[in-house]
Formats: C-alpha cells, structure tokens, sequence
C-alpha cells in the first residue's frame, strides 16, 4: 500500500464503510441472539456456549490470519482479496445462521446454528484482520492516523445507532407475527448490505503488488503449518513492547466489562423502569442503545479526536474514560421507575467510554506498529491488528460466560415476567460497578504510557533514514577516506569468487536451530571472551573462579579464545584458556590513558615471554575511537616487538575495523598479521545482505594487506535490542549469521572470532539494550538455543 501523510476524505469514508460492515454484523448478531432464549426455547448454557464457542474460534483463528495476511505475495498486495472474500463468506453464512424453525428440534437446530456460526466467525477473521491491517498502513502520519480511525469509527458508530431499531421491528405485529420470523428475512437484508459494505475498502483502496518481495515468508503448506511457532514468536515480541502490552490490557478491561453489562440495559429498562412489561417499555430500550450511539458519532468521536490532537493521544484516552466513569455513576441515580427519559441525560457521559477507547487505540496501535519495525526490523500490522483484535474478542467472550454467571449469582431469569426481589437491584449494581472497576484499571495501567508525539516522529524519522539507504549488490562503503568512497576506489578489484550460501528459505525455527547447534558442536576457531558477570564493569577486578567458570563452558565448543585487556583480573584468561588446551590471541587495552597503557602492554610482554600468547594484539579499535594517533600506535607496536625480539612464534598485530587499515596503510607494515573487525550489523545491512557484505570487507581487507595473513578477529550478531537501519536484531537472526559466516570459513580456510561468547549488561551503557545482547550464552551463562 502506499503509505503517506495525508490520506484523501474519499478513501478514509472507504475505509469507514468497511467499519460499518465490521460493526453491524456484531451489532445485529447481538440483537438476533435474543431470539434463541425468548422465541425458540433455546436453554440459556445453550446460549452460552453459542456465545462463547465461536468467539474462542475467533480469536485462535485471528493471529494465523494475521500471518497469512503480512506474508502474502499477490499482484493485489497482502490485503484487498483476502477483505473481499471475507466479505462473500460473512454475508452468505450470516443469512444462513439465522434460517431458524420452531418446528425442527432443539438439538438441530443448536448444531445448525453452531456450525453456520463457526463458519461466519471464519469469514469475520479473513476479512477483519487484513481490514485493520490495511488502516494501520494508509498513513503514518501520527495525526493522520487518529483523523483515519475518527472517520471510521464516526461511520461504524451508526451500526449501534441502527441496530436497536431493529428491536421495534422484530416484536411488532404489523411487521412480522414473531421474532424467529422476523430474523430469518431480516438476517437476509443486514447480509446482503453488509457484505456489499464490506467489498467497499477492497475496491477502493489500492495496494501495491507484493509478487517480488522477498522479504516475505513462503506460504507454503509447511510454513503455515510452523507459523504457529512464529505466531507465538510474534506474540511475546508484541508484548515485548511495553507500549502495546499496556493497549491491550486497558482495552481488554474496558471492553470485556461493558460487554459484560451491555444486554442488562435492556433488562433494566423493563423489568426496573417498567416493572417487567415489555409493551409499556415501548422504544425505551431501543433509544438507550441508539441515542447513547449517536452521542458518540456526533460529539464523543469529534471531541477525542480534538483531544487527541491538542493534549496528546494519552491525554485524550485518561480523560475520556474519565467521562465515561461519570457516566456509569450518573446512571445508577438517573435509571428511575416510570421516569426513563431521565436516563438520557447520562448518556453522552456514558458514551465517551467504548466512543473514545476504539478511536484513540487503534490510532496508537498503528504507531506502535512503526516502533516494531524499528525494533524487529518487521512491517507486521496484520499480527499487531490479530493481536488487538484477539484481546478484543477474548474479552467478548469471556463478558458473555460472565453475563450469564451475573444473572445466575443475582437470580434473574431473562424470560421470566417477573423476577425475584433483589434481582434486578443485582444488575443495576453490576450496570455500573463492574464498568467503573474496568475503567479504572485501565486507566491505572495507561497512566505512563510514553509513546508520544515527539517520540513518534523520532521513530518515523529513523525509519525513514532506512528508506533512503541505497540498495545495490556492489560493496558500498558508507566511510570517506581522503574526500574519495573506498568502493569507488576499489570496486574494480574486488572480484568475489562463486559461493553458495545455505538457503533458509523452507527452512523452519527448528531446522534452524539443529544446523546452529551442530555448527557449534563441530567447534569453532576462536570465540571472544565476555568475562564480566552480572553487576560487574570495566572497571572491577575480575576473580579467577568466574573465568575458571566460563572458560569451562566454552572450552568444548572453541579452539581459540581472544581477550582484550591485561589488567585487573584480565591476565587470568590466556593462562587458563592453556591450561585448558586452548589457544590464545591476547590484547593489551590501549586508550588515551598513557600510564594503564604501559600496565597494559607491560603485562602482555610478560605473559607472551611465559608463553600463554600465541598472537599479541596491541590496541582494540583505538584509532576508530580517536583516542590516539596512528604514530603513537605503531610507536606502542614497536616497543612490543622489540621486547619480544626473542620470541619469534609469537605474532603481532592490532585489532581494528577492516576500513581502518585502508586509512591508515603504515599500520599493514607495522603487524605481523592484520587483524580485521567486520560488523555488517553495525552498518546497518540486512540479514539478508550481511553474509555478502561480510565476504566484501574480508575481500577489501585482502586487499590492503599486502599479502599478510586476514584474520577476522570480531563479526556477530545480536538477539535483540534497538535496530540500526536495515539491521534487526534477533534471535533468527544470529543463528542465520552465525551458521553462514561458520560454514564459509571452514569451507574456505578463514581464521574466525566469533562475538561474542556471554551476554555482558555493562555495554548498554556505550552501545544501549543491543550492545548487552551478543553471546552465544546469556548473561546468567546458559545457552540461548
């Protein structure tokens, strides 16, 4: 779909008509239910288990939708077909459901009705979640959005405002002699129109052709079968994001607890107003329902959405709900026996409830859809909207069992004339308390809700910083050295020669794991070692029991390991990586520090000349942080080599960026051995491009080291935290990364360290949450897969 900041008043009413589809069917169902208890003897567990039975199946049925829809390749995009048969579907099974006879038994007519409904349920789901899905994406503009949803939810309002007249139809004479006559032929009309509706969005707003987009999953028989586990996948990431765990349970609060109470108006008003005669009760019902309906098209919705923009979409929801608290209060005072047009005065409190949390929360879900992509790297409104939708729904399922149980707990019989005393007192206390408690809550849970204004536009702007990446097969550097592009300069003689990379393609998460497991069960050449622990830093002495510990744990999987300091506990490493058979590659930690640099590089001397280093390294990045010059690193260089003029099995280099060496082309000539940190994450490459961009600095390194031994002495990848532009991280992720880079270096002889061995929290502070995330174990040393 097009995404853009401005949406046009023609495709926003589009959009709305599909609303009205979305809320009339429900609104309707809602209505016709009435006519199991009150006209065809239906059993109230009957009912309930027709009201609940099919909302379960609804909302399982929702989030595998939600991944078809965000993985499907069409000429029509992911959405508009799937919203068009949703539509065909939901209208032919909704006048089919209702084709009702007295005259066929109890349990036929039960199973009829289930099986019709399971199978309207299912054309809801094709057609609602790739519906929610395409508004998410028409605009990501964070005001826009809320104008997109306000227009929406303006037009589904006058599905309530109609629906209760159909009350007045169904029980009048003049029309039809009974309500289960009256259902059959009206169930036909609401049909036919809804499902018209319902094609609205699918002809009328346009999308783009996914046929080439890679970044799809195949929906392949066998990749929807495992979509469960991405599903589930998709779900705690969903919940990872504290933003949209707080939507959903403040939705699922304030929806469940008014859907608990809805259908007791009614009762209320006949049985409290009217002392149970349903013809002295007239239109009374219907307005409550209709009148609280039109509140919110004209004056709820309009006020929110002018909240929302002038105090904030936080703002808005806490001082709606507010309202609506007033309400349900106003309420218990104003429902007074033989007086009910009083309750109209509560009303427009009453409606800014349900009026106000639909048109700000599917606005704040679309922005937290564009804070998953900065976090995962994924566009997924289908799984965010089946997500939503499912806390939605489950609520609405749970609020029919409860409504049941209120009326069991309380003793009222719905079908009865008249009802046992405290019966109805029962409902009333329920009408208002059980909404206010809901409210509150949410409200409790919404209180510190950050995703701001100012914060949105940062993420939308980080986004769009991706965008504009260039995507080209040829290396590209984004690194200037002398005014001149180091791919511009050295592109012509970078001829990469044929690889074939593993294709993860069909393969599952769990075929996933057993080619990672097995890489590192056939060892790896050199792992970097992570030895600080929970609560430690750079600057706290390290024991010898902790490395003793983790050396323990990695020494099965590595014929190497690499340290990068020689002080505070740090020289404790290469002596028990070779007590344990290991190899080491051991570095002094150069900085701008003059006096720890010669503890540092004192320290290695002493070691090496002990014969616990087999390669020295002098210095880690430091001419990448600036905090020395390239004459005083090669000057630190030197005084190593000469200390060690005896010992000629021992290697020299210096650790940096691959791109370093090419700036600084004396540093080749003063190693041994040039060794080269390649992080496409940290340049923002996909997953899908990383191997090859890997392959591309290994080349260039080539290049300019004049013949001397490349050796990779860094490359990983994290299993989360923040993104950098095209870069997710993930746990998927890092295996891909991982099994790709292993394979190709044993294939064709490259010296590798992986990065990193442990988790180590103490990096948030200089790199944030993706900086504590790179181990192959985690910081409480267990192994992530």
């Amino acid at each position: 779909m097009e995404v853009t900041k401005k949406v046009s008043m023609g495709k926003k009413i589009a959009f709305g008509l599909g609303m009205l589809a979305n809320q009339m069917f429900p609104a309707a169902l809602g209505i016709f239910m009435v006519v199991l208890v009150k006209d065809l003897g239906f059993p109230t567990w009957m009912w309930g288990v027709l009201y609940f039975l099919p909302r379960i199946f609804d909302s399982i049925t929702d989030p595998i939708m939600g991944f078809i829809s965000d993985n499907t390749k069409s000429r029509w995009g992911r959405r508009r077909h799937y919203v068009f048969i949703g539509a065909i579907i939901m209208g032919i099974s909704f006048a089919f459901m209702w084709q009702l006879h007295r005259e066929n038994t109890l349990d036929y007519n039960f199973w009829y009705y289930l099986i019709w409904s399971l199978i309207f349920y299912l054309g809801l789901t094709i057609f609602s979640v790739p519906y929610v899905a395409m508004g998410y994406e028409m605009s990501d503009d964070f005001h826009e959005r809320t104008s997109i949803m306000a227009v929406s939810q303006w037009i589904g309002q006058w599905a309530w405002v109609l629906a209760p007249w159909l009350w007045v139809v169904m029980y009048d004479p003049a029309w039809f002699e009974s309500g289960d006559v009256a259902t059959r032929t009206l169930a036909i009309w609401v049909a036919v129109i809804c499902a018209l509706l319902a094609m609205v969005p699918a002809l009328f707003i346009k999308d783009e052709s996914t046929l080439h987009d890679d970044s799809l999953v195949p929906l392949t028989i066998r990749n929807i079968g495992s979509s469960l586990n991405q599903i589930v996948t998709g779900f705690k990431e969903a919940f990872r994001i504290v933003q949209f765990r707080k939507l959903c349970i403040s939705t699922f609060f304030i929806y469940n607890a008014f859907n608990t109470v809805a259908a007791f108006s009614f009762f209320i008003i006949v049985y409290y107003l009217f002392d149970g005669d349903a013809g002295k009760a007239w239109i009374w019902p219907t307005l409550f329902g209709s009148v609280g309906a039109l509140v919110t098209t004209f004056m709820v919705i309009p006020v929110v959405a002018k909240l929302s923009k002038t105090l904030g979409k936080k703002n808005a929801f806490l001082i709606s709900q507010g309202i609506s608290i007033v309400g349900y209060i106003l309420l218990w005072f104003l429902f007074v026996p033989g007086k009910p047009y009083l309750f109209l005065i509560a009303l427009p409190f009453f409606s800014f409830g349900i009026g106000g949390l639909f048109t700000i929360m599917m606005s704040m879900t679309a922005d937290v859809c564009d804070l998953d992509e900065l976090n995962f790297g994924h566009r997924r409104e289908g799984i965010f909207g089946a997500i939503y939708w499912w806390m939605v729904k489950f609520g609405f399922a749970i609020a029919g069992g409860l409504s049941g149980l209120i009326m069991y707990l309380v003793d009222f019989t719905p079908d009865a004339l008249t009802q046992p005393e405290g019966a109805v007192e029962g409902l009333r206390f329920f009408f208002s308390a059980l909404p206010i408690l809901g409210t509150a809550i949410a409200m409790y849970v919404m209180r510190d809700y950050d995703l701001t204004e100012e914060r949105s536009l940062e993420i939308k702007q980080e986004l769009n910083n991706r965008k504009i990446k260039k995507k080209i097969n040829a290396f590209v550097s984004p690194y200037e050295v002398n005014g001149d592009n180091m791919a511009s300069i050295l592109n012509n003689k970078i001829h990469l020669k044929a690889y074939k990379a593993i294709d993860f393609t069909d393969k599952t998460v769990e075929d996933l794991k057993s080619l990672y497991r097995n890489t590192l069960n056939h060892k790896l050449h050199g792992l970097c070692f992570s030895p600080y622990v929970e609560g430690q830093n750079t600057d706290d002495i390290l024991s010898e029991s902790q490395i003793k510990r983790r050396m323990g744990i990695i020494t099965p999987y590595t014929t190497w390991i690499r340290s990068f300091s020689c002080t505070e506990g740090n020289e404790l490493i290469p002596k028990v990586a070779h007590n344990k058979g290991l190899k080491s590659m051991v570095g002094a930690w150069i900085s701008n520090d003059k006096d720890r640099n010669k503890r540092e590089i004192k320290r290695l001397v002493t070691l090496a000349k002990e014969g616990y280093v087999d390669i020295v390294v002098v210095g880690n990045e430091v001419l990448l942080r600036n905090e020395i010059s390239e004459d005083e690193l090669i000057t630190y260089i030197n005084r190593v080599r000469k200390e060690l003029s005896g010992f000629n099995n021992v290697q020299i280099g210096y650790a940096d960026t691959y791109y370093e060496y090419y700036k600084h082309p004396r540093l080749v000539d003063a190693v041994d051995v040039v060794l080269a940190n390649c992080y496409p994450f940290w340049e923002g490459y996909s997953i899908e491009d990383a191997f090859q961009h890997l392959r591309q600095m290994y080349a260039i390194t080539q290049i300019v080291a004049k013949d001397k031994k490349v050796i990779i002495t860094e490359t990983g990848w994290p299993s989360q935290g923040q993104t950098v532009e095209d870069a997710h991280p993930s746990q998927v992720n890092a295996m891909k990364y991982f099994v790709q880079t292993q394979e190709w270096a044993k294939k064709e002889g490259i010296d590798i360290f992986h990065f990193s061995s442990f988790d180590e929290s103490w990096k948030i502070g200089t790199e944030g949450d993706v900086g504590a995330s790179w181990g192959i174990w985690n910081k409480k040393e267990k192994r992530k897969v």
